[in-house]
This record gives structure tokens, C-alpha cells and sequence, in this order.
């Protein structure tokens, strides 16, 4: 191998171990993985999940995560009011991969014929930003919904 073949290896393997050495912070910044790292990074994903919440999520699932009155029952219309996110909600009943395809894509474009209030976010959020509000909703469940939630990952498989 030739000194600039080894030179370009090495730098591959920097950005290599540079990669994997801040995990999911790279592949959440690009829009990829899932796991933003622990420390001030988490914290930072947090912070910024709980602000797009509150600028897109809110309006209809509620400041507090409760989502709205009688979300169980049919609206005249047909339609199901939009369901809590906190812990006495279904969301915590789906795998992330599900969660971040209803939210990028909105339940209309999963379930064909199905009517929802709810848009997809997939052009107005990136990858990351929806991740970041799934992280935030999840950082409120208690410490065994979470579990659970994370065990239907787990069986189902992770999001692309």
C-alpha cells in the first residue's frame, strides 16, 4: 500500500471512531438512528422535542400530553379525537419505527381509507425533529411504560 493509500485509510478510520464515538448524535443531527447520546446532548434533544411539541403537537394533543375530551369516542363526523401522549394513552402501545412513520406521514397515509385530523409532519419536521418530539414524549411516560414501549421495539424492529 502506497503512503497515500495509508493516509486515506487512517483518516477513514478516524471518521470511523469519530462516528461511532458520538453515536447518535450524528445520526440524529442527519436525520438517521434514533438514540440521541446521554449527558448535555440528551438534554439539548429534550429541550428541543418538548419546544416542537409545543409549536406542533399541542394544539390538539394538549400542553400536558392529556390530549382531548372523550378520545375514544367518534366525533359526528366520524373522526376520533386526538389521543392523549402521556401514559393513560395508546401511543406507549406502538413501536418507535410506528411512531415516527405516523408522525412523518400522518395515519391517513398508513391506513388508506382511515380519516384523521392529524397531517403528516414529514414536510414541515426533518427526521430529527421528529425523533426529538418522540424522545420528549417518551422522556414523560413513568420508567415501566417506557420499558414496555421499548420492548415492542425491540420485537418489531427499530425505525429506518
Amino acid at each position: 500500500m502506497t503512503g497515500r493509500g495509508r493516509r486515506m485509510l487512517l483518516v477513514a478510520a478516524a471518521v470511523v471512531a469519530l462516528a461511532a464515538g458520538l453515536g447518535g448524535a450524528v445520526l440524529l443531527a442527519a436525520g438517521g438512528g434514533e438514540d440521541p447520546p446521554a449527558g448535555g446532548a440528551d438534554a439539548a434533544v429534550l429541550a428541543r422535542g418538548r419546544e416542537l411539541y409545543a409549536q406542533h403537537c399541542a394544539s390538539c394533543h394538549g400542553a400536558a400530553l392529556e390530549g382531548q375530551p372523550n378520545w375514544r369516542q367518534r366525533r359526528p363526523d366520524g373522526r376520533l379525537p386526538a389521543p392523549p401522549h402521556d401514559a393513560s394513552g395508546h401511543t406507549w402501545h406502538h413501536p418507535d419505527a410506528q411512531l415516527f412513520e405516523l408522525t412523518k406521514r400522518g395515519p391517513t397515509a398508513l391506513v388508506p381509507g382511515y380519516a384523521s385530523d392529524m397531517p403528516g409532519f414529514g414536510e414541515v419536521l426533518g427526521d430529527g425533529e421528529i425523533r426529538a418530539v418522540l424522545r420528549f414524549i417518551k422522556s414523560t411516560w413513568p420508567a415501566e411504560i417506557r420499558a414496555r414501549q421499548e420492548a415492542l421495539g425491540a420485537a418489531r424492529g427499530r425505525p429506518p
